[in-house]
């Protein structure tokens, strides 16, 4: 079992777009007898409304969509370059049909307030909704980001929570 230490999110020394932007981590939502985890490219981390925050943004069409619109909170694994396989898997393939622990060999690690997280990231962040709505197309300034990444009609919700708790692998 991999050693985890409690950091405070402002401690968290990469860099958060190299984190969500390339590296991407698993979102997941829902209890240890059935979540659900998809990989995520899109987001940020910062403070807002006096607390440290991530947002993530989450299609409907997407099997994760139902565990994290039923849950208060979820978590964030951030990975190594090694696990960047599981990561593609878990993007690539819907947990409707598939069982993307037994897929990737990723191993779940429960969290103290019942969330999922896995034991081979390098960084986890536990996270609590404070709110959420869907991106509407009427207010994209740019609006050619509608065409080049909603031309399906298919709108992400946007999740911003608040970051509960951080845990770093132990080097």
């Amino acid at each position: 079992m991999s050693l985890f230490t409690s950091i405070e999110p402002a401690e968290i020394a990469e860099n958060a777009v190299r984190l969500i932007g390339s590296d991407w981590a698993l979102l997941t939502a829902g209890t240890q007898d059935r979540f659900n985890t998809m990989t995520i490219s899109w987001g940020f981390m910062g403070f807002l409304w006096n607390r440290p925050c991530a947002v993530c943004f989450v299609r409907p069409s997407r099997h994760t969509f139902s565990f994290i619109e039923r849950a208060d909170d979820f978590t964030l694994s951030f990975f190594n370059e090694d696990m960047r396989g599981a990561l593609h898997f878990c993007g690539a393939n819907s947990g409707r049909d598939t069982d993307k622990i037994a897929a990737t060999g990723l191993a779940p690690k429960i969290l103290e307030n019942g969330t999922v997280a896995f034991e081979q990231a390098k960084l986890i962040l536990s996270c609590r909704k404070v709110y959420a709505d869907y991106i509407k197309p009427d207010s994209f300034i740019e609006k050619s980001i509608v065409g080049s990444q909603y031309s399906d009609g298919s709108f992400h919700k946007m999740y911003i929570a608040e970051i509960t708790g951080a845990l770093e692998k132990q080097a």
